[in-house]
C-alpha cells in the first residue's frame, strides 16, 4: 500500500499541462479498432492501468495490438474475427473494460470468462446482464450474474428496444456494441443524455448511428473501417487541477488539448455558476471536440446540482464536493445515486474522508450536502483503491493547514499516472 505526504498549505499554482488522454475514449478506440477491419492508429492513448486492460483483453482475443506510450497501433479483425481466448479475460479494476467486453463477447461464436479485481467483484453487472439477455445473450456468473465471475457463452442476438432505468454510459455502450451484432434494429431510450463516445466513435469508423431525441438506434450486421483517432485530453482528469486552481489564492493554471464533449462539460458549468474564473479555447469541433482551458483563482459561492445535469459530471462529484469545501455558503448534490456503485460507494466515501480534514459534508441517499468556509486540516486520509477519491485528497491538501498522509496512494495510476508529477510542476 503506497503512501504520500502531501504538500500543504501552498500559496500559489502557476503553469501549463497536457492532460493524459481521456480514458473512457481510450477504451473504445481499443474496441472498435479491433471490432474494425483494417488498421487503426491511436494517438495521446492514456497508459493507464484500466486501459492496458482493454488492450490486453483484444490480445488474448488474437487482436494485434502493439504500445509505445501514448501511441497504439490496432489490426482490426472485424466482428466476426475475434478468437476464442485460451484463458481468462482479467479486466483488473475496469469497469468500462467489464461492461463494454460483455456487449461484445454476448454476439460472437465462443465462450469467454471474465473476472477482474476485488473492487470489480464488488460492483452489480445485472444493469447489463439483463438487457443483453432481453437480446438473446447467455450469461452465467455470481448471482445470476450479478458479480463476478462471469461466463459469456456468444450467441445470436436479436434487437430490442430498451428503456435504461438509470442513465449510463457504460449499459448504453454495451447494448450498442450487441447491437451492432444482432439481427435488426436496437434502440435505447435514455432517462437523460449520457457522455456519447461511443456514438460519435461508430461515425469515425464508418458506421451509422441514429438518436431522436433521447432514442438511440443502430442495425445490426454493420461494419467498421480502420481509422486515425486523437484522443483529446481527459477532462475528468483535467477537472482536479480546474478545482485546483479556483480554490488556491493567487493561482493561474493552463490545460492544453482538453476533450470538451457537451456531454462531459459539467464540471465547467459548475464553475461556472460557483463563480470561476475561466476561459475556454476551442480548438477542434470535429469527431470529439477539445480545447485549452485556463482556471484562475476567484471567490466561490455554493449551488446546488442535480437532475439532467448530473451524468456530465458523474465522474467529477468527488472533486466537486472539495471545491463546494472552499465555496461560501451550502451546496446541495441530489440525483447522484449513481455514485454508490462506482469503484467505491462515492456518496459515502467522500463524505468520509473529508470530514476527517474537518469539513462539513453529509452523505444523502442520492448525493451530499456540503456546507463551505470551514478550513481544512491536516490527518491521515485514504483512497480506498479509488482513482478520483485519490486525485481529490492530493488537492485536498494544497489547502489544507497541516500536513496530510494520503494511504493507497498507487490507485491514482488506473487513471493518471503522471498525476503527482504535474501537480509537483505547478506548485509556486
Amino acid at each position: 500500500m503506497d503512501t504520500q505526504t502531501l504538500q500543504t498549505n501552498i500559496t500559489s499554482l502557476k503553469g501549463t499541462i497536457s492532460i493524459p488522454g481521456d480514458k473512457s475514449i481510450s477504451h473504445r478506440s481499443i474496441m472498435f479498432g479491433a471490432l474494425a477491419e483494417g488498421i487503426t492508429n491511436i494517438e495521446n492513448f492514456l497508459p493507464g492501468a484500466d486501459c492496458i486492460s482493454t488492450i490486453d483483453c483484444f490480445s488474448k482475443l488474437g487482436v494485434s495490438i502493439q504500445q509505445n506510450g501514448d501511441l497504439v497501433e490496432v489490426i482490426g479483425k472485424g466482428f466476426s474475427g475475434l478468437k476464442a481466448p485460451s484463458e481468462v479475460l482479467d479486466v483488473g479494476n475496469s469497469g468500462t473494460t467489464i461492461r463494454l467486453m460483455l456487449g461484445i463477447l454476448a454476439g460472437q461464436a465462443f465462450q469467454a470468462e471474465l473476472i477482474g479485481d476485488d473492487s470489480i467483484g464488488k460492483r452489480p453487472m445485472t444493469r447489463v446482464v439483463n438487457p443483453l439477455k432481453q437480446m438473446g445473450a447467455d450469461i452465467e456468473g455470481r448471482n445470476n450474474g450479478e458479480f463476478t465471475p462471469l461466463t459469456v457463452n456468444g450467441t445470436e442476438l436479436k434487437g430490442i428496444r430498451y428503456e435504461l432505468p438509470v442513465a449510463s454510459a457504460q449499459v448504453k455502450s454495451a447494448i450498442i456494441l450487441a447491437g451492432l451484432q444482432a439481427k435488426g434494429t436496437t434502440t435505447i431510450v435514455e432517462p437523460e443524455k449520457t457522455r456519447d463516445h461511443t456514438e460519435r466513435m461508430i461515425v469515425q469508423f464508418g458506421g451509422k448511428v441514429e438518436r431522436k431525441g433521447n432514442e438511440i438506434s443502430v442495425e445490426g450486421g454493420q461494419s467498421l473501417q480502420g481509422t486515425s483517432i486523437y484522443v483529446p485530453g481527459d477532462i475528468s482528469s483535467a477537472a482536479f487541477f480546474m478545482v485546483a486552481a479556483a480554490i488556491t489564492p493567487n493561482s493561474e493554471v493552463k490545460l492544453l488539448n482538453v476533450g470538451l464533449n457537451p456531454t462531459r462539460t459539467g464540471i465547467i458549468e459548475v464553475l461556472q455558476r460557483m463563480g470561476a474564473d475561466i476561459e475556454i479555447e476551442h480548438i477542434n469541433e470535429k469527431g470529439e471536440p477539445y480545447g485549452h482551458i485556463t482556471v484562475r483563482s476567484s471567490k466561490l459561492h455554493a449551488i446546488t446540482i442535480e437532475g439532467d445535469l448530473i451524468p456530465r459530471l458523474i465522474d467529477e462529484i468527488p472533486v466537486i464536493a472539495l471545491l463546494a469545501v472552499s465555496a461560501e455558503g451550502t451546496t446541495v448534490i441530489k440525483d447522484a445515486a449513481e455514485l454508490k456503485v462506482k469503484e467505491t460507494n462515492r456518496i459515502d466515501t467522500v463524505a468520509d474522508e473529508l470530514s476527517r480534514l474537518g469539513a462539513k459534508i453529509k452523505p444523502t441517499e442520492d448525493g451530499l450536502v456540503i456546507t463551505g468556509g470551514t478550513p481544512i486540516h491536516g490527518g491521515e486520509v485514504s483512497s480506498h483503491g479509488d482513482h478520483r477519491i485519490g486525485m481529490m485528497l492530493a488537492i485536498a491538501g494544497l489547502v489544507a493547514s497541516d500536513e496530510i498522509i494520503l494511504t493507497d496512494s498507487k490507485a491514482i495510476e488506473v487513471s493518471y499516472p503522471q498525476f503527482f508529477d504535474h501537480l509537483t510542476t505547478l506548485i509556486k
